[in-house]
């Protein structure tokens, strides 16, 4: 279950902002999108299922959600990463002194009947400090600190003696602790390298590698039927779906491949299965009506954009609501009907459904959400940037009207059953474009420029 997550100094991020799916204290409205679930004894940890993340182009969304990911892929690849290997260090740079500063990433997360606070910070060419604490019954303990190449271990962090002080000697500078651990077994250190198995960050906009995953998953006799259910549930039409393999035929390259480049594909590619995914439709007579005859084709070629992109994000959507991670998708709403936006995040939100307590993250602009999806006002985000272009995030539930005169005696949260979708539209919230005027007519009479 994610509970938090933080980060400073990244890309369009200047000063540290904080995503929180801890639920606001005195919120009443929607209770059932509270994680409480005894099966996986979270007893007082508890978190939202969803969160929507609002703001206008360039505001910094991707940019948080980009952040989100990172983490996931410094925590996976670097224990593999040679000496020399540069980190993806993309700091603020439109302050003077922050291209000079750190980048800083720190998750709260539990597992089971532990939460753990993980972060660390690094700049182009090390990691500089890194820090790992666990809370279980009492008081949150320190498992382990970083500063440079110094790490202090507690003995909270359990695991053999001689197998901790071999991993702290075999951390390079450009490596995490973490993953080094992880690396020489050290239980602890797996527990939470196997949380980010099922912790899945995705481009709404470019869906190709989530299709390669659907496929896979299309091989498991479970996932393929919860696929074709899926699909036959949403009425594009396709009254069934089929993934054939092939392995890779060299006469599949194009003659016009240069040989040189010809040679690199056949070496990488030979080996490897090509899948071509089939959709099936019913076939009607001349009055209209259903016959016992179907059609099948290559559904890349002949679906819209938004079947496929409904198929490629399918089996990330099951997986998840099957294994109870967290999923987190930019651009939601691309190429997708609204109707069906909203019907991927009511799964979420439906404790029939998710009764494995997965948790959705998304960034979108389909206003329609705040008026349709059943969100509490703790789960809507908003991102803007401040006056020196640096991004921020707030939260809805953080919202207050002041009176005219600044009088704070009299302050006022938003109601829930406020029209939430006009009120963003009328710039309440702010995180809207601010457009200036422009006609490019203007001045322009008869083709000719006044």
């Amino acid at each position: 279950m994610l509970i938090e997550f933080r980060v400073s100094n990244y890309r369009s991020i200047g000063e540290e902002q904080v995503l929180s799916l801890v639920p606001a204290p005195k919120q009443k409205e929607h209770p059932q999108n509270i994680i409480e679930n005894e099966t996986y004894n979270l007893g007082k940890y508890r978190a939202l299922n969803a969160l929507a993340i609002y703001g206008a182009n360039a505001s910094g969304k991707t940019n948080l959600l980009k952040a989100m990911k990172l983490i996931d892929r410094i925590i996976s690849l670097s224990f593999q990463a040679v000496s020399t290997q540069k980190l993806p260090y993309e700091p603020f740079l439109l302050r003077d002194g922050w291209a000079e500063k750190p980048t800083s990433y720190e998750i709260t997360f539990s597992i089971d009947k532990n939460r753990y606070r993980y972060g660390f910070e690094f700049n182009q060419s090390e990691i500089i400090s890194e820090w790992l604490f666990k809370k279980s019954k009492s008081r949150e303990r320190e498992l382990f600190q970083r500063s440079g190449n110094n790490i202090d271990v507690s003995s909270a962090l359990k695991g053999s003696v001689k197998v901790i002080d071999a991993a702290i000697e075999a951390t390079r500078p450009n490596a995490l602790f973490l993953s080094t651990c992880d690396a020489f077994n050290i239980e602890e250190a797996k527990n939470i390298l196997e949380w980010f198995q099922n912790y899945i960050v995705i481009s709404g906009l470019n869906t190709q590698k989530e299709a390669i995953k659907t496929v896979r998953l299309f091989e498991d006799e479970i996932y393929r039927q919860k696929i074709k259910d899926y699909f036959i549930k949403l009425n594009f039409g396709i009254v069934d779906l089929d993934v054939t393999s092939r392995d890779f035929d060299v006469s599949e390259l194009e003659e016009e491949i240069p040989e040189e480049l010809k040679s690199v594909l056949i070496s990488t590619l030979t080996g490897t299965k090509r899948h071509t995914v089939f959709s099936t439709h019913n076939k009607y007579d001349k009055h209209g009506n259903k016959t016992s005859d179907l059609l099948t084709w290559k559904l890349e070629e002949k679906e819209s954009e938004g079947t496929k992109k409904s198929f490629h994000l399918s089996g990330a959507i099951l997986w998840t609501l099957m294994n109870g991670g967290v999923l987190i998708i930019d651009e939601i709403e691309a190429s997708m009907h609204p109707k069906m936006t909203l019907h991927t995040i009511n799964m979420f939100l439906d404790k029939e459904i998710n009764i494995y307590n997965a948790q959705l993250i998304f960034a979108t602009h389909d206003t329609n959400l705040l008026s349709y999806a059943n969100l509490r006002r703790d789960q809507i985000y908003f991102s803007e940037k401040n006056p020196w272009e640096s991004t921020e995030f707030y939260s809805l539930s953080d919202f207050m009207y002041f009176r005219k005169n600044g009088d704070i005696s009299n302050i006022q949260k938003e109601r829930p059953d406020t029209d939430k979708e006009k009120r963003y539209f009328e710039g309440r919230y702010g995180a809207i474009p601010i457009l200036g005027n422009f006609n490019p007519i203007k001045g322009k009479k008869d083709g000719k420029q006044d």
